[in-house]
């Protein structure tokens, strides 16, 4: 049906690892429930422009389901049980998921919004509200979905919530095996996974980015509720009209 509500600290030690994908070692730090809390002035990160990308995948159903189709396999390769398989052909097992990537933000002056997909509100990077989408990935693909702050403006920023909701399709956040990740302006990249079981849930948000006494922090939060922009609008007080709003076909 695709119907969706849409508007008309100091990082503290742990979850850090080595990651070679970029040519090089370089630092990750993942975001957890025991270590949730990154600050990007006190890395020296609270200038230039922090990009957001959201990574996922359409994956089988569940093991169970991938077991019955492996199980001959597995005694000749056992490795194989502890890679799930991505999506190739629609089927019984297919999970059919568009998740978007998303961004609630509220400025110094008071002005608050949105910037989606759903509706062309896209944003702007160089002017309020200083963030701005990149587009909108409906398939899972390499590159994912990704979102750009201006924090060279980070002195009219208040807040900013960043979100993912599901679109259309099946309520699958646990089988999507989504990532976002935030990459500073320096020091390491930050990541949020967003792997535990909801299976029912339509929307999570991820992290907060807020601007309190002059610094800037990134916190985890990985709520997930069962309905979408409005429901995660109540849950932090952004105080917004919606209505509701569909996606072009492609």
């Amino acid at each position: 049906m695709g119907k969706v509500s849409f508007l008309g600290n100091l990082w503290r030690g742990g979850a850090q690892k080595f990651d070679f994908d970029s040519g090089g070692a370089s630092y990750v730090v993942e975001l957890t429930k025991r270590n949730p809390v990154v600050s990007l002035t006190k890395q020296g990160a609270a200038s230039g422009h922090l990009r957001v990308n959201l990574h996922w995948q359409m994956r089988t159903s569940d093991l169970h389901e991938r077991g019955g189709q492996r199980r001959g396999g597995l005694l000749r390769n056992p490795g194989k049980l502890f890679r799930p398989e991505v999506v190739q052909a629609q089927g019984p097992a297919v999970v059919n998921v568009d998740l978007d990537l998303a961004c609630l933000y509220e400025l110094k002056d008071g002005t608050r919004g949105v910037a989606q997909p759903l509706g062309n509100f896209l944003g702007d990077l160089n002017g309020p509200p200083f963030v701005k989408l990149s587009g909108d990935d409906r398939f899972g693909s390499g590159s994912g979905e990704t979102l750009y702050i201006n924090l060279d403006h980070r002195e009219e920023i208040k807040r900013m919530l960043i979100f993912v909701y599901i679109y259309d399709g099946t309520p699958a956040f646990d089988r999507t095996h989504a990532v976002v990740t935030l990459y500073p302006s320096s020091g390491p990249r930050v990541e949020v996974k967003l792997d535990e079981r909801a299976p029912q849930a339509r929307s999570c948000a991820v992290f907060m980015l807020e601007n309190v006494k002059d610094e800037l922090t990134v916190r985890r939060e990985v709520k997930y509720v069962y309905g979408f922009q409005a429901e995660l609008d109540r849950l932090y007080g952004w105080g917004l009209q919606w209505g509701r709003g569909y996606k072009t076909k492609v």
